[in-house]
């Protein structure tokens, strides 16, 4: 059985300034997007898109998803605690944010950043469905040397069952690395295989919903769950509850880019 190291959140300090591990991590996931994107752009010069483009497209994102993802934190998971300690919405730096959310953020900030570009949407998140996973691989180890979002209790004999010592000294799960491996490298591998090759419009977006909702849902059965909005349930938490119309969407998003396929070739 293994126990949480208990990292120091702070990894440099200078002086008054504290640069913390789950900032890091932010920084490492959108660096990672960036250098995949131009990859991909150099790869694939018959897309139409260009560096300037995704400098842009970076900003617009990095925004939905900061903004997002701590609104999501605040109205789906601790809208009470967040009612009763408004100041505390503005402290990233302890960590604290929901994908569901970051997710919709970014969605609105791929909206906008389209309109303004004069790109299909759609073509929009499928050219950076395959560039989110490793990002979100961060933010899950992030999540992991905060020590946050910890595992259900385990049976103390599973060769990695680790005590979060900051909870209690009970062998849990450690769902963060769970997260980070499915959500994150399974995912970038799965999207990054599947997008390899020309597909149709919307089909590399909807395979992303499709495998990040599939792998969500499974990775909630082994975290703790989240009190949220519908009360604290091992029955099916919030984080389900969230995945499911994702995934929905995404076989309907799925479904209609090969039937539209199929239709032009007819």
């Amino acid at each position: 059985m293994l126990v949480h190291p208990q990292f120091d959140p702070v990894a440099i300090s200078l002086g008054p300034l504290a640069i913390r591990w789950y900032g890091l991590m932010y920084v490492l996931a959108f660096a990672q997007f960036w250098g995949l994107a131009r990859l991909r752009i150099r790869a694939h010069p018959e897309s139409g898109w260009t560096i300037p483009q995704l400098d842009d497209l970076l900003f617009y994102g990095a925004m939905g998803i900061i903004i997002g993802g701590r609104l999501g934190e605040v109205f789906f998971y601790q809208p009470l605690y967040y009612l009763s300690h408004p100041l505390e919405i503005l402290a990233l730096w302890k960590g604290g944010m929901s994908f569901h959310g970051g997710f919709v953020g970014l969605l609105a900030a791929m909206t906008l950043w389209s309109r303004r570009h004069g790109k299909v949407w759609l073509e929009t998140t499928d050219f950076i469905a395959p560039l989110v996973p490793l990002g979100l691989m961060a933010g899950r180890i992030g999540n992991f040397i905060n020590g946050e979002l910890w595992g259900r209790p385990a049976d103390a004999t599973l060769p990695w069952a680790m005590v979060f010592p900051r909870v209690d000294l009970l062998p849990r799960h450690p769902s963060q690395l769970y997260h980070a491996g499915l959500e994150g490298l399974a995912l970038f591998i799965l999207l990054w295989w599947f997008s390899r090759q020309t597909k149709p419009r919307g089909a590399v977006s909807g395979m992303f919903l499709i495998g990040y909702g599939v792998f969500r849902f499974i990775v909630e059965y082994f975290r703790e769950p989240d009190s949220g909005i519908f009360g604290h349930s091992y029955t099916v938490s919030m984080g389900q509850w969230l995945s499911l119309p994702m995934i929905a969407a995404g076989v309907i998003l799925l479904t209609q880019a090969y039937w539209h396929e199929r239709r032009s070739h007819a």
